[in-house]
């Protein structure tokens, strides 16, 4: 069942040597299956995983590429099989279009650790056909990888809900965030300012924790109980055993990280969680076996969500009317975006608005 025939184009990288000078392009989509569900993309949102594919990053990209996987827009066809979607439904992809849904994971609900799960973007089907992502018209997706966006949840809103959004509610879950629990979160960009408001909404005392001052008042704004200055010497030593999670949303690291002195404010069997994926030249930190032992702290790592946690992380945002800080741009003006949160130079997340035709 569909509508009109969606023409797919979009801003795709055709030169690794100009990352952010992106081409509208045509591209095949993915061969329709009967458990698909195809979307015409109004928004897209501007992940830090976007920048690190672009730059080569995280490795040589398929050219040519197009990125985004925090999309959102109508839903233009669906296959024979889609029982959740009809013609018209406002739906939403994230980082993950695909996978095997036979193995343990995919069957226990940890889709989102299937070995074999597809990318949005930068993948490639057992068919050949490249995964192109959201900087464009369309994207066809298996049902799983849906997500129906209520009512009361504007678009251009839902959009970085699909992975910065889910990639923090996901370990907050897990973990335990809640009322009497002591949440730190590191590093207050896209996905971080998204971990302070769930976190808090969720009913932890949240712990922010950051270089850059003059956010300061935003991070209050948004919910944070303290904000610490890691810039200031020995800025752990007031918090010592003090948190039960501590979620990192850093895709930066480097060697100065005093990773030892942020596994010290860890509660005993407390959780140092990380959700950022640096290049793949900038390793964890190193860290000591006494940064361990003594509190019994536990190092870990979390990746995206599974559908049962989106659509838990959606009905927050609709019960509760969380929105995020986001900054809306044409989707011609993606380079600009791309190099502004190259720059760290956003508050706290762009969303691009749909512009080819």
């Amino acid at each position: 069942m569909s509508q009109k025939e969606v023409q797919f184009k979009g801003y795709a990288l055709t030169d690794p040597a100009k990352w952010n000078d992106l081409k509208v392009i045509d591209f095949k989509p993915k061969n329709f299956g009967p458990e698909d569900v195809e979307i015409a993309i109004t928004h897209c949102g501007v992940c830090g995983s976007d920048v690190h594919t672009l730059t080569q990053g995280w490795g040589e990209s398929k050219l040519p590429l197009v990125v985004g996987h925090e999309i959102v827009g109508t839903v233009t066809r669906v296959g024979d099989k889609v029982i959740e979607f009809k013609l018209g439904d406002r739906a939403g992809v994230g980082a993950q279009r695909g996978s095997c849904l036979e193995c343990r994971e995919c069957k226990d609900g940890y889709e989102n650790y299937c070995p074999k799960g597809i990318d949005t973007y930068n993948a490639e089907y057992p068919d050949g056909v490249v995964a192109q992502g959201g900087y464009s018209t369309a994207i066809r997706a298996n049902e799983r990888f849906v997500f129906p966006i209520p009512d009361e949840i504007e678009s251009r809103h839902a959009a970085s809900m699909m992975c910065a959004g889910l990639t923090v509610y996901s370990p907050l879950k897990t973990h335990g965030a809640g009322p009497g629990k002591k949440v730190g979160i590191m590093g207050i960009g896209g996905l971080g300012h998204y971990a302070v408001l769930w976190a808090k909404a969720m009913g932890a005392e949240v712990f922010a924790f950051t270089h850059d001052e003059s956010k300061v008042e935003d991070i209050k704004k948004m919910g944070a109980d303290h904000v610490v200055n890691t810039g200031k010497q020995d800025f752990a030593k007031d918090y010592t055993r003090t948190l039960d999670i501590l979620l990192s949303t850093r895709d930066v690291f480097g060697d100065s990280t005093p990773l030892g002195d942020y596994l010290s404010m860890l509660y005993v069997h407390g959780r140092f969680v990380t959700v950022g994926l640096p290049d793949a030249d900038d390793p964890l930190p190193s860290i000591h076996a006494f940064d361990l032992v003594p509190s019994g702290c536990l190092l870990g790592g979390s990746k995206i969500g599974s559908k049962k946690e989106c659509l838990e992380m959606l009905e927050l945002a609709r019960a509760k009317g969380i929105k995020p800080w986001i900054e809306e741009r044409p989707m011609q003006d993606v380079g600009k975006a791309l190099q502004d949160l190259k720059d760290n130079n956003v508050r706290y997340r762009f969303v691009m608005r749909q512009d080819i035709h």
